[in-house]
């Protein structure tokens, strides 16, 4: 974890906090990719995202999952000046490229001014918060993958990212495309630890989990709403979700938000294409589309994604002096290639229309969102 302390003298008014999901950054002039999006994470007081891949020039491919190429160091400093103060780590894909890779990702972080959390050269270190204040206020930030591969878990000697176990269906190890079903006591028991121990120096806990089922759109998996609901019983204020590619359903449970999946935050990547050099993501773009039945629009080489990924979200919870949260989220279009933009307009009511229908799709309790300026708030 790197500790990187914002502390803006502000007035008490309420803190404007925003979510993003998965960032790859793996194409020249990051900075044009995040330039639609970024006027909204500049507003906020602290902007969030999730970096989904190592940057690093060098590392070992790591087995056990189609693995993803190092991307441009220098690409983190366009994160920080597209708004962003910190990024969570734990997912699937973060010690693609070793020890070596996550010590780069975390160097570069902390040259660019970034604090994250999630991974680290040992488990306690992955578990460990990243803390941003505010003026007299106090956010911490957990991060914790939930799909696996096993081998890039960290350990006590080993370096990778903090996990939480969810329990497979017949036993087999815990993988990307394991049938994942219930959530271990070991995982619970974990949470209510690392929570209560940043309770210890925070306001605020935010909770992200790396979960779900990719490129499917509305189904949850069994696990996701206990594990949430878990996390919110621990103590966290916010709860959000990344991993699957595609927006999820949102609700509200005890007074809490959770966001089940925040989707793509920016990511242009040549190594989902099947007009690749290496033959195991050549692979894998292909069995993707029939293992879950979509086929991407070929306008979006750079995001070739599910279909209906193109309604995109910012999470937006307003943060007041006495603790009251605000939920509501910014809309998102992606354009092809595969530039998140700022939806405006009859594209902002339609992104509006899909998140609602979506969580009620997935069983979740029918929301509502009213527009106040250009943020669309819970009801």
């Amino acid at each position: 974890m790197i500790n990187n302390i914002i502390d803006n003298s502000i007035p008490s008014r309420p803190l404007q906090i925003a979510l993003t999901g998965d960032v790859i950054l793996d194409e020249p002039e990051p900075d044009h990719w995040l330039s639609g999006i970024a006027p909204a994470l500049l507003a906020a007081d602290i902007a969030i995202g999730h970096l989904e891949i190592p940057h690093t020039n060098r590392g070992t491919e790591l087995k056990g999952d189609v693995p993803a190429a190092g991307a441009d160091p220098a690409a983190l400093k366009a994160l920080s000046r597209a708004g962003i103060a910190a990024m969570t780590l734990a997912g699937n894909h973060i010690a693609d490229q070793g020890a070596e890779g996550i010590a780069d990702t975390l160097d570069g972080l902390e040259a660019a001014g970034l604090t994250a959390c999630g991974a680290g050269m040992n488990l306690e270190a992955a578990r460990r918060p990243a803390l941003l204040r505010k003026g007299s206020r106090t956010l911490a930030l957990l991060s914790y993958n939930c799909v696996g591969p096993e081998s890039a878990w960290a350990g006590k000697d080993r370096a990778g990212c903090a996990y939480l176990r969810i329990e497979t269906a017949d036993g087999s190890p815990v993988a990307p495309v394991a049938p994942l079903v219930r959530v271990s006591e070991e995982a619970k028991a974990m949470l209510q630890a690392d929570i209560a121990a940043a309770q210890t120096t925070a306001d605020l806990v935010i909770v992200a989990l790396h979960k779900g089922i990719v490129h499917t759109p509305v189904r949850l998996a069994d696990y996701e709403r206990p594990l949430a609901h878990s996390a919110v019983d621990c103590g966290a204020d916010i709860v959000i979700g990344h991993h699957a590619h595609i927006v999820k359903g949102i609700e509200v449970y005890r007074g809490k938000p959770v966001f089940h999946g925040l989707g793509n935050g920016c990511v242009v990547t040549r190594a989902l294409s099947p007009n690749q050099a290496h033959p195991e993501r050549a692979a894998w773009a292909v069995r993707r589309k029939e293992l879950f039945g979509f086929e991407p629009d070929p306008a979006y080489e750079l995001a070739p994604f599910h279909p209906e990924a193109i309604n995109a979200m910012i999470a937006q919870v307003s943060w007041d002096g006495t603790g009251e949260l605000q939920a509501g989220i910014i809309p998102v279009h992606v354009e092809a290639p595969g530039r998140p933009v700022l939806a405006m307009g009859t594209r902002a009511e339609e992104i509006i229309g899909y998140i609602e229908r979506i969580s009620s799709m997935a069983g979740l309790p029918d929301i509502r969102f009213v527009r106040h300026k250009n943020i669309w708030r819970l009801q």
